[in-house]
């Protein structure tokens, strides 16, 4: 079932976002990989609002369901978000990170504006899913949980809040997969090698905070593609560009008390675990017009 549900978003994602094909047909080219089925996908991530009936409470109980662990709390005071991550049930699915927007830290103004939205959602959905039939459950997480928005209210969010305005337009959809670099060939599997190898590609990276992000253990490099814009329609047809979704990009190094095994020897509990905020707090912005707009 979690394979069906994981194939669904991926097919969806692929289908929305060109630089996914574009990366990994550039990666076939350059004989990085010989197949797409050879990128280990390192964790994908989704967006929530903050609201009682909605938000990580809900959308976790998902992946719970299908054996993933809650793992360690993470806080953006800046952009007002939480998040969690997960541990997959088995080493070869992606960890998954779910964040969600503190709406109650908002502005008066923002806040109604998203719970005009949210309140249509009366009771939790999840609640509602048979989570033992994947189809629904692929189903769910591509379906519309509020109506459309207007145009309008999309840009008075995002003046306060790109994060909120990207939810109340895609809501569940996947914001992101990433791609494990550290399992690649040598000259491409640290993130300075393959950030030099996607720009050589003609791609543009998230250079928030440095286009490459580094937990301060030193332990967990990141990067980021600038999300697509894509043409969005809103209520009333109107339509405007706006950031879909994009591309991570994450290099694990091996745990210290476990530098001496071969490297054919390194398995996934022998790397870095987890996420950082700060380097997380950087690539959310992949989404933002300070990156879109460059």
């Amino acid at each position: 079932m979690l394979e069906q549900v994981l194939s669904g978003l991926m097919q969806r994602y692929m289908e929305r976002v060109p630089d996914v094909k574009a990366i990994i047909q550039a990666m076939i080219q350059e004989g990085i990989i010989a197949k797409p089925e050879d990128v280990e996908n390192d964790h994908i991530a989704f967006r929530t609002m903050g609201v009682p009936q909605l938000g990580i409470q809900s959308l976790e109980k998902i992946f719970l369901h299908y054996g993933y662990t809650k793992k360690s709390a993470y806080h953006f005071p800046e952009k007002k978000l939480d998040a969690f991550w997960y541990a997959p049930p088995a080493p070869h699915f992606p960890r998954i990170f779910i964040s969600e927007l503190r709406v109650q830290d908002l502005s008066p103004k923002a806040q109604e504006l998203i719970r005009s939205y949210t309140n249509e959602v009366k009771s939790d959905p999840v609640d509602a899913l048979n989570l033992d039939d994947a189809s629904a459950v692929d189903s769910f997480l591509h379906s519309g949980l509020w109506r459309l928005p207007t145009l309008e209210d999309y840009k008075l969010l995002a003046a306060e809040s790109e994060y909120a305005a990207w939810v109340i337009y895609n809501r569940y959809y996947l914001n992101h997969f990433t791609i494990s670099v550290h399992n690649l060939p040598p000259g491409y599997n640290t993130i300075p090698e393959f950030n030099a190898f996607l720009e050589r590609k003609g791609f543009t990276l998230n250079n928030a905070g440095g286009k490459m992000k580094v937990s301060p253990d030193g332990g967990l490099l990141q990067s980021a593609t600038v999300a697509n814009m894509i043409t969005a329609t809103f209520a009333n047809n109107e339509t405007h560009p706006i950031a879909g979704s994009y591309v991570e990009f994450a290099e694990r190094k091996v745990l210290p008390q476990f530098a001496h095994l071969p490297t054919d020897q390194v398995k996934r509990e022998h790397r870095r675990d987890g996420f950082e905020a700060g380097n997380a707090d950087k690539i959310f912005e992949s989404t933002y017009s300070s990156q879109t707009g460059r």
